[in-house]
Order: structure tokens, then sequence, then C-alpha cells
């Protein structure tokens, strides 16, 4: 009942509507009109923007990623290319989604103890009514995408490695890491 109650209380955060003058949109990417892109937000080639959407100062959207109708993300929050987040998320900030995840092999014609990265190639699908808390990273899938369901909450300082597949409706609390292919 107190979730409840506390959010008739809650401050609501004004949006308005419209690309910020200092703002870079690349001329592929699709912008709804309803949209609010704050000062400094980047906006890649062929990315997707949905409706009532808030990218705050600074926020960066990779090329080929999608941002579902009404999803907040704050300043600074990052989403690496072909990467995708559902409707109605919050994005806090800090957070970065797609990183490259922890992928190194033994570099056998190389020198001992050397290692060749592997190329992380998937990307990250998270669904709707999600939250990410800040300065949590979720990385990107080597081959196939690393995947959160409808309504993950996901606290601050979350650590999800490649790979990773979180079920609808999980919630993980800060500081945990979930190692790759979990």
């Amino acid at each position: 009942y107190f979730a409840c109650v506390a959010q008739l209380f809650a401050p609501v955060r004004e949006h308005f509507a419209g690309v910020h003058a200092l703002a870079c949109v690349a001329g592929s990417a699709t912008v709804a009109a309803s949209a609010q892109v704050s000062e400094f937000v980047s906006v890649g080639e062929r990315a997707i923007i949905g409706e009532n959407v808030f990218l705050g100062a600074g926020a960066v959207i990779g090329a080929g990623a999608s941002v579902g109708a009404g999803t907040v993300l704050h300043a600074r929050a990052v989403m690496y290319a072909g990467c995708h987040i559902g409707a109605r998320g919050i994005v806090h900030s800090g957070a970065v989604i797609g990183a490259d995840g922890f992928g190194f092999a033994p570099d056998f014609k190389g020198a001992a103890g050397a290692y060749v990265k592997i190329p992380q190639t998937g990307g990250v699908q998270i669904g709707d009514d999600c939250e990410i808390g800040a300065n949590t990273t979720i990385d990107r899938g080597t081959i196939r995408d690393t995947v959160i369901g409808n309504g993950v909450k996901l606290d601050n300082q979350v650590q999800l490695g490649h790979n990773v597949s979180v079920g609808d409706h999980t919630v993980i609390s800060g500081c945990v890491g979930v190692a790759g292919s979990t």
C-alpha cells in the first residue's frame, strides 16, 4: 500500500516534445514527434525512438538501436548499436547497455600468455516495463543476444555478462554480477 500511496505524491517529470538544438540526430534515424531529445544527445543511423520517449542530456543511442514508447533514458545513459529496449522502461544515469562482453581466448600463434579478443556480435534485447539502475552494465552477446525479460528490475551497479538471460519480473539487487552465458 505504501508504494501505491507514495506514487500519488511523486513529482511528475515535465515532458517537452522535440529535439534540442544541441542534440545530434542522424538523418536516417526515426524520432517520434512526441519524443523529447535533450541537449548533447546522440542518436545514431537507423535508430528508432518511440512515442513519448525521454532522452536526457548526453544520452547516446547507437546505430540501429531502438527505444520503445514511453521509455526514459536519463542523462548519460548509453545504448550501443543494435540494442533494443521495450516500452515504459527506465534507464538511469551512467548505465551502459551493449558494451562488449569479456571474451578472450589464448593466442596460440602469439607470445605465451597472450590473448585474442573474441568479437561480440550479438546485441541486447530488453523487454517492456524494465528498470535499469545507475551505472549498471549489460554486455552484448557473443553471437546471440543477451536477453532481459519483461518487468525486470535491476538495481544500481549490477553487471550482466554476455549472453545472460534474465526471466520476466526478476529483481536483482545492487552490486550483483552475473557471469556470461548464465
